[in-house]
């Protein structure tokens, strides 16, 4: 969060009386609102998603609920705002607040208006992001799997890094080297 809720590939909502979920095609994730009138917890688990908490509410008091209020904290760190890179603060106290809604003049237009309160940031960040709804319930839903480079090398129950210019290096610091007994040695 807030990064997930891009939607440069779909993204569903499926909305039940106790919690709300967002399908992420995105990165095979879902998130969870509840809606069940929950106080926040003592302890947060803390992830990337972070724990959302929402409350629907009827803006207009023709008796139908028209916009989910959600507030998102417990995250887990190091994160980003977005695909530049922009960090958010090691202190890992964001809290997100969004509004999402249908647009009143085109019902094919969904808002998710998200404000970001960070450390790292001057002052609160607010977007509008907007998706276009596909009223196809057998749309395309693509699959991701990005497994095209992973530089994480395990060698028995150590975790090292395979540098760009192929070296073994640790993963955390004063890691030892790892046991040759797992490479096979030349003969003399």
């Amino acid at each position: 969060m807030p990064w997930m809720m891009v939607a440069f590939r779909p993204i569903e909502f499926v909305v039940t009386p106790e919690v709300s979920y967002v399908l992420i095609a995105d990165y095979d994730a879902l998130r969870r609102i509840f809606t069940d009138e929950r106080d926040w917890p003592k302890h947060i688990e803390p992830t990337y998603q972070g724990y959302s908490i929402g409350k629907w509410i009827d803006t207009d008091g023709d008796g139908k609920y028209d916009v989910l209020e959600v507030e998102t904290r417990g995250f887990k760190g190091p994160r980003v705002m977005d695909g530049t890179g922009l960090p958010l603060h090691r202190d890992n106290q964001s809290v997100i607040r969004e509004r999402i809604f249908l647009d009143k003049t085109n019902p094919t237009v969904f808002h998710d208006e998200i404000t970001v309160i960070d450390n790292a940031l001057t002052r609160p960040w607010t977007v509008d992001k907007r998706y276009v709804r596909n009223p196809d319930p057998l749309s395309d839903w693509p699959e991701m799997n990005c497994h095209e480079y992973n530089a994480q090398i395990f060698i028995g129950n150590e975790n090292y890094y395979l540098s760009a210019d192929g070296n073994l290096m640790p993963a955390r610091k004063a890691q030892k080297p790892p046991d040759l007994k797992y490479f096979n040695q030349p003969g003399k």
